[in-house]
């Protein structure tokens, strides 16, 4: 155990981080039992053993931006792993019988739980903090770009691909006079978004997005790619030039990675989003190629740092009554996802990315369009 404690502090110390040092980021080990796993099981280990309170760190986030901006984790090859990976290389993972798993593994956790976390609008992705300087008028600078970069007009009907809770599509019929149909694998959230949409000409359907045959003006997909996995990135993009009109254009909103790598983190998989599958740039250029036309690709991923954290600090704050929900174990693994996620977007490691496609190429160029200050 001195052995594997002494080469876990060797790892760290490039990237400033002290085994039970005394700085905020320091990582304070409770208990040692765990850490000859974390080498043979990397974040999977690391993970569960701060679940169950075997080491802590004050500020999670920055321990995680300084381990992968240092890239320490390329330097721990762990054994026990390689299933994990042989697994999405082999099977399709993200299949029209498996897509339902997220749904009720994440998004089913409770309503009460998302509604104190996120904005007052439930946008659940990443917010557009150019001019905001709270979480609220974050994710509405979303909301509006996206309209933007659709050319909304009254009377459009928009496909929403993975609506959530239907905060895009809530924005879009109330500010821009457009009919949306959206389509998520959560009954939870067709359940909370149908009561906040009431009146609205808006439409949930619990439909796995391989189930859609029709036309709209336009169609846009908002965190949901991150679900469909590479063996299904081009049905994807089928469904999606398929129910796109000549005319109209398609918003991919998406996390990606800089480094083709299947699968995702085997934590993040086991415990926050089951079957993951985060894509790069050539996926989704391959993917999509000689079906749409790619106008535009933004990079806004370091916008999620905040966004993850505004959301973390809303979670703390709801603590005293969430917990008569869940319980103590919940907290510390809802703490880690949120936090080391932040990490890795504020050191770059992941990233986000808004494409937007036509089906046929805009002669003369498509312009994107940018949002006022006020």
């Amino acid at each position: 155990m001195a052995n594997a404690q002494a080469f876990i502090a060797e790892l760290l110390a490039p990237a400033d981080i002290q085994i039970n040092g005394n700085r905020p980021w320091d990582m304070q080990v409770r208990q040692t039992d765990f850490l000859n796993d974390v080498l043979a099981r990397g974040n999977l280990a690391l993970g569960e053993a701060y679940m169950a309170g075997d080491w802590d760190c004050d500020q999670l986030d920055v321990f995680f931006c300084r381990l992968l901006a240092h890239k320490v984790h390329e330097r721990v090859k762990p054994s026990r792993l390689l299933w994990h990976h042989l697994k999405g290389r082999l099977f399709n993972l993200q299949s029209k019988k498996r897509a339902w798993q997220v749904g009720e593994h994440h998004y089913d956790l409770g309503n009460r739980l998302y509604r104190a976390m996120l904005d007052e609008r439930m946008v659940y992705t990443c917010g557009y903090w150019e001019h905001a300087q709270d979480l609220n008028r974050a994710q509405q600078d979303k909301l509006e770009l996206v309209c933007k970069k659709l050319q909304l007009k009254p009377g459009m009907k928009v496909l929403d691909i993975g609506c959530g809770w239907g905060s895009f599509m809530k924005y879009a019929a109330e500010n821009y006079g457009v009919e949306c149909v959206g389509v998520t694998v959560s009954k939870a959230q067709v359940e909370l978004g149908e009561q906040l949409c009431q009146g609205l000409p808006i439409e949930f359907r619990l439909h796995d997005y391989r189930q859609l045959n029709e036309s709209f003006d336009a169609v846009v997909s908002i965190g949901m790619f991150e679900h469909v996995g590479q063996r299904n990135y081009r049905e994807y993009m089928n469904v999606a030039a398929n129910c796109l009109n000549p005319d109209g254009l398609f918003l991919l909103h998406t996390i990606g990675r800089n480094r083709d790598v299947r699968g995702t983190d085997p934590w993040i998989s086991k415990y926050i989003f089951p079957n993951g599958d985060l894509p790069t740039l050539a996926h989704i250029d391959t993917a999509s190629r000689d079906l749409m036309c790619a106008e535009d690709i933004h990079n806004f991923g370091a916008d999620y740092d905040p966004t993850l954290m505004a959301w973390y600090q809303n979670f703390e704050r709801a603590w005293p009554e969430l917990q008569q929900h869940y319980d103590e174990r919940f907290f510390r693994m809802w703490r880690y996802y949120l936090m080391s996620c932040a990490g890795a977007f504020r050191a770059r490691d992941l990233q986000v990315w808004q494409w937007v496609f036509s089906k046929n190429a805009y002669i003369g160029g498509y312009r994107r369009p940018s949002l006022n200050n006020a």
